[in-house]
């Protein structure tokens, strides 16, 4: 095969998960958008109109999407207006989207001295999910008439966060030598610094957190990474590693000319290389085809059939490749390309929203745990409430978020299935709930043992005041009559016995374990009295 072979029409679109810090500590539902909504200088995002709002502007389009899904799900993407599920105000919609629209195009040089490649945005979306401290950055960008290798090239190098180590030569590995965001008028509003190695060396080893490139630093603006000492009112923590997950689509002439190793190279993500030759062992590849790969359009015929469509699902990547002039596959609006931009990005943004719930869920149980200090009751009694809460979110999260189905359509399911696979989501969900039933468990066995231990204190005091309420009471007699005493005689003397029953209690709770054991001992009926008097006096000599 000729390496000039053209891409038609490529397209990219990076969908990158972030957690968000809490605006108010100890609040479980955070709000961030409105907190975005507030801030007024320098932000370019803007919600994003309900399509739904207007008849007139929804589209076979958009209601080719809507079917897509099920029900539960249609109602999780786009709200409902009626029944038990309609939101009780604008606010209280599970998903909310802002754009931005100042960045027009994308300039990227691969390597030094190579010319720059040139890419249009499409969209630049921040999606928040309401009680979720999940933000996701969609970035989608397309190019036409690209070589194949300058799109594999794209593929490997664009979507980094950060550098994850620097060439001899100084050059950033496996990013691209520089990447620029520009504006509708073609002014540079941004561009990459992966080869300034002393700031990424230098942040880690003072924050011990990864440092974001520039462009990418800028485009999520006005939110901020979070490390100590940071002072923004919207902060961010990543959650995936420098490679940012991402959906790729290739319009070519005629796909059947790209070779096996080609469609490694696109579902695996390497480096472009020869046609003929696999970027990993072959051993390795063996079930590349079955375990990737969807082929149920692939190598049709007929006049009413469309042809040459494949699917690689790898869970980071989802990749569709094509036929250029076949409209089933092309068609911007109900085709595959309209598809993929729409029923299956959500698809893709659903799964990898799944997994950045769980570890952010997970990474707060973490938290929760280094900061308990055994022993401090303040302490404890934060990690309660914690826990509560977490309990809480957690399952606010399943009835509202978690689906194992989101179509009946085979395709949008197989998709879905094979990306919650190769995520992990469904361990990943198990590890999670797991993990705060053991918590939960632990919060109610103690709650009990302390319910248990105040029951039994309860007990000896009652042991110990029956005694005393029956000898004293024993016939109705009164052993100190002082009724005819003046009536300051008696209040004293009611003082006097109440402080000295008030002590006399205060002991009793005070040895109450001590006498619990020594009632234990009184009640064994299978030891003799000697053994009872022995036992007991090792009772309370060792409770001293």
């Amino acid at each position: 095969m000729p390496r000039d072979l053209i891409v038609r029409h490529f397209r990219q679109i990076v969908v990158w998960p972030l957690q968000l810090m809490p605006l108010r500590p100890g609040q479980q539902v955070q709000r961030h958008w409105e907190a975005l909504e507030a801030i007024k200088s320098d932000n370019h995002w803007k919600e994003v109109v309900d399509e739904f709002s207007d008849p007139t502007d929804y589209h076979e389009r958009h209601y080719k999407e809507f079917v897509t899904f099920l029900p539960y799900v249609q109602r999780f993407l786009y709200g409902s207006t009626a029944g038990q599920e309609s939101a009780a105000a604008k606010a209280q919609g599970s998903m909310h989207v802002y754009r931005r629209d100042d960045v027009a195009r994308v300039r990227i040089v691969f390597s030094p001295g190579q010319e720059p490649t040139l890419f249009e945005v499409s969209r630049i979306d921040l999606f928040f999910f309401l009680d979720a401290d999940i933000a996701i950055l969609a970035f989608e960008m397309y190019a036409e008439d690209i070589p194949l290798d300058r799109a594999q090239d794209t593929l490997f190098r664009f979507g980094r966060a950060y550098p994850a180590y620097w060439e001899r030569t100084g050059q950033a590995g496996n990013c691209p030598h520089s990447v620029e965001w520009l504006g509708r008028n073609g002014e540079v509003l941004a561009a990459s610094d992966y080869a300034a190695r002393a700031k990424y060396l230098a942040f880690v080893a003072r924050y011990r957190t990864a440092c974001l490139a520039h462009h990418w630093e800028y485009l999520l603006q006005p939110l901020t990474l979070e490390y100590p000492g940071a002072t923004g009112r919207l902060r961010y923590r990543l959650l995936e590693y420098n490679r940012m997950p991402f959906m790729s689509f290739f319009a070519l002439d005629d796909p059947t000319q790209l070779t096996r190793a080609d469609f490694v190279r696109i579902g695996m993500v390497t480096r472009p290389g020869e046609p003929d030759t696999l970027p990993y062992s072959s051993s390795t590849l063996a079930d590349f085809e079955r375990d990737y790969c969807d082929d149920r359009f692939w190598g049709r015929s007929g006049e009413r059939h469309s042809g040459d469509t494949r699917f690689i699902v790898t869970g980071h990547t989802f990749s569709i490749i094509g036929r250029h002039d076949d409209h089933f596959f092309s068609g911007f609006a109900t085709g595959m390309l309209g598809q993929f931009r729409h029923q299956y990005f959500l698809l893709f943004l659903i799964v990898h929203f799944h997994k950045a719930a769980l570890v952010s869920m997970s990474d707060e149980l973490a938290v929760a745990m280094n900061k308990l200090v055994v022993g401090e009751t303040e302490s404890v009694k934060q990690f309660k409430r914690t826990i509560r809460q977490m309990m809480e979110v957690f399952l606010r999260f399943t009835h509202r978020y978690w689906f194992n189905e989101v179509s009946n359509q085979a395709l949008a399911r197989s998709v879905y299935a094979r990306l919650t696979k190769f995520l992990g989501n469904q361990e990943l969900y198990a590890e999670v709930r797991s993990e705060v039933t053991d918590m939960n468990n632990y919060l109610d066995s103690d709650s009990a043992r302390r319910q248990a231990n105040t029951v039994l204190r309860l007990t000896v005091v009652t042991i110990m005041g029956l005694i005393g309420t029956v000898a004293s009471g024993l016939l109705g007699m009164n052993i100190i009559d002082e009724a005819a005493r003046p009536i300051g005689v008696r209040v004293v003397i009611f003082l006097v016995f109440v402080a000295a029953t008030v002590v006399l209690t205060v002991m009793t709770v005070a040895q109450s374990k001590r006498l619990a054991d020594v009632l234990d001992v009184l009640s064994d009926t299978r030891l003799r009295w000697t053994s009872k008097w022995a036992r007991m006096r090792r009772v309370w000599k060792s409770a001293g």
